[in-house]
């Protein structure tokens, strides 16, 4: 059987580049190469206790049934309470729609809101996931390039520039996956100022990483005057909770955008994971401090890391705000011929990593900027030492 069997929208869909490098690395893994992975954004912390037990108390008391669509009341009214607490954002039970996970969340958008040739501004880097599910969606993609320059942050100017009569959103997550920057108030109402000259453009604004900021507290764009009833927050606790096995994520919206992603929810895959809802009650009503210990452990390998990549020739890069990734400029590498192989683009780069210092990393291509590449610090010291060892050893 071939693929000619296959539909057109799946076979011009994208692998994942994220996952697949994950996968390569496992491959060699297997193969018995000592591979250290830098590649996937999973905490390398285990999910904390009283959440473990919130789901065995779960599963003691029977909660084994199909769940509703959109979530629990319990689980919505704790997302309510956590977006006031949080993020200055009054939503109602109607606004909320919990998902398997927010990649889902960000699917339900894209189909609930995107109709053929509708364009979407991604500033640039972008999480690699936004342009396929975009372009799923019958969506144009339009990319607005960022650099190292500009700590990966788009204008006031550049987005007035980008949009069209096309225009119907704009998709993008602060702190950002890959580039760890994060908008501050003053930097999102700048841009607020350009979109509400735009009042039928739509804001996707992915909060996912929002915990693990380190210059303080969040700023939501949905916070900010005449943002609210156009901006789509989505959020998660996959990586401020460790829980990214639980597959959980949540939006805060329109009430009419909510009410479509429960429709089309309700055709795909109903409610999320029962016990998995039931656990993140327990997590989103806990103090934030509770898993602080987290955040402050990545901030300490953020400054680690920061130190080793000053130490290579030819990196550069900015300090990342938030997240847990950092996303070097190695364009001084290319058309450059290191142990026999040549480099002609960061995927080059990012092969040569893999395959002479065994340290797996992801092209930034798959991010929507060509000249980086990105690495995790979701993992420990002592295995970051090693891997940044490996790579200066490589590219020196």
């Amino acid at each position: 059987m071939s693929t000619n069997h296959l539909s057109d929208r799946i076979v011009n869909l994208s692998v994942s580049q994220t996952l697949a490098m994950a996968a390569k690395a496992r491959e060699l893994k297997a193969l018995g190469k000592d591979i250290i992975s830098l590649s996937l954004g999973e905490p390398d912390f285990t999910t904390p206790d009283f959440i473990k037990e919130a789901a065995k108390k779960a599963i003691d008391e029977n909660w084994s049934t199909y769940p509703p669509v959109d979530g629990y009341p319990e689980l919505k009214q704790a997302i309510i309470t956590k977006f006031k607490r949080d993020n200055g954002l009054s939503y109602g039970p109607q606004n909320i729609v919990v998902s398997t996970g927010a990649k889902q969340s960000l699917y339900n958008i894209a189909q609930s809101m995107i109709n053929e040739g509708d364009e979407v501004i991604l500033p640039a880097p972008y999480w690699v996931s936004y342009f396929e599910i975009i372009r799923f969606s019958g969506g144009v993609p339009v990319e607005v390039p960022t650099s190292v320059a500009t700590d990966f942050k788009i204008t006031p100017e550049q987005l007035e520039k980008a949009i069209t009569p096309k225009t119907k959103m704009i998709w993008f997550s602060s702190p950002c996956n890959p580039s760890g920057s994060v908008y501050n108030k003053e930097e999102l109402q700048a841009l607020a100022k350009v979109l509400q000259q735009y009042p039928d453009i739509f804001v996707v604004s992915d909060e996912i990483y929002e915990h693990i900021n380190f210059s303080g507290k969040n700023c939501s764009i949905a916070s900010i005057e005449g943002m609210f009833d156009r901006t789509i927050t989505v959020n998660g606790v996959a990586k401020a909770f460790a829980m990214t096995g639980w597959r959980i994520g949540y939006i805060g919206a329109p009430e009419f955008i909510a009410k479509a992603c429960t429709k089309l929810q309700g055709q795909v895959t109903s409610g999320a994971n029962s016990i998995a809802q039931r656990a993140t009650i327990a997590a989103l009503e806990a103090d934030p401090k509770e898993i602080k210990y987290m955040a402050d452990a990545f901030h300490k390998r953020r400054d680690l890391v920061i130190g080793f990549i000053n130490g290579i020739d030819g990196m550069e890069v900015n300090v990342p705000e938030g997240a847990f990734y950092v996303f070097p400029d190695v364009s001084s590498f290319f058309g450059k011929t290191l142990n026999g192989y040549l480099i002609k683009d960061a995927t080059d780069l990012s092969m040569y990593l893999l395959e002479v210092a065994n340290v797996a990393t992801v092209t930034g291509d798959a991010f929507g900027n060509p000249n980086c590449i990105r690495l995790s610090y979701a993992t420990s010291e002592e295995l970051l030492t090693e891997a940044f060892n490996r790579i200066k050893k490589a590219l020196s």
